[in-house]
């Protein structure tokens, strides 16, 4: 297959994909073609949108590849839609998924101590979006069952991966590193799971990270880095 022939299939599969494809997925679509040759397409497909100032924009979160509204386009989008978003976080749930966020696998004892609140039916509520799942039990006395974040997180907040969260005390030393991680966040369309508007994506964004900040000041002032798991502790 031709650069050309591969590049317009993998755009058409993005296109009705519905959420983010992996090089590996998308190889095993293409077996002819090998992974080096998918991710140059992959990146020329995106110079393509970025170089003509094209309304979507080719986005890599949850370890794929998925076309997205591009931010400056939100005004438009949001004019388009006929229903009014109903499903914005609320703050007690976002600082409830931001303690998730960063001191998975977590109890819920363990955020209801922080956060000082009944958080059963927050947590409810966050299972029901699939923002976040149950990971396991702790082995303790009781077994109460461990609370971690999905694939749909990192989709709804424009993450590759768990490592692209900001550690805690990095937001303590930057004054603008809610600026910074807004910014870094593609906006998509809200007619898949666990995505909202595109606006109000990037605003629960920075919300989000404020909450992590807060819920690190009143959680354990004895840690001097971060409450993150092994994952996010590089920064």
């Amino acid at each position: 297959m031709e650069d050309q022939q591969l590049k317009s299939a993998i755009e058409a599969l993005l296109f009705i994909g519905g959420g983010p494809l992996s090089v590996e997925r998308l190889k095993g679509i293409f077996e002819d073609a090998s992974k080096e040759q998918i991710e140059v397409q992959l990146q020329a497909l995106k110079a393509d949108y970025d170089g003509r100032g094209a309304g979507v924009m080719l986005a890599e979160v949850a370890n794929g590849y998925q076309l997205a509204t591009c931010p400056e386009q939100a005004p438009w989008v949001r004019k388009f839609k006929t229903v009014k978003v109903t499903t914005r976080l609320s703050r007690p749930a976002l600082e409830t998924l931001a303690i998730i966020a960063y001191k998975q696998p977590v109890t819920r004892p363990e955020i209801e101590a922080i956060r000082g609140v009944n958080i059963g039916g927050i947590v409810r509520n966050l299972m029901e979006r699939r923002l976040v799942k149950i990971v396991g039990k702790k082995d303790v006395p009781g077994k109460p069952m461990l609370y971690g974040t999905s694939v749909e997180f990192l989709q709804y907040f424009g993450l590759k991966d768990l490592s692209a969260l900001p550690t805690l005390k990095e937001f303590q030393d930057l004054d603008a590193g809610e600026d910074a991680m807004v910014d870094a966040l593609p906006v998509r369309d809200d007619s898949e799971p666990g995505s909202g508007e595109d606006g109000l994506l990037q605003e629960e964004a920075a919300e989000a990270m404020d909450a992590a900040d807060t819920a690190q000041a009143e959680g354990d002032a004895s840690e001097d880095e971060t409450v993150a798991p092994d994952a996010l502790r590089q920064g």
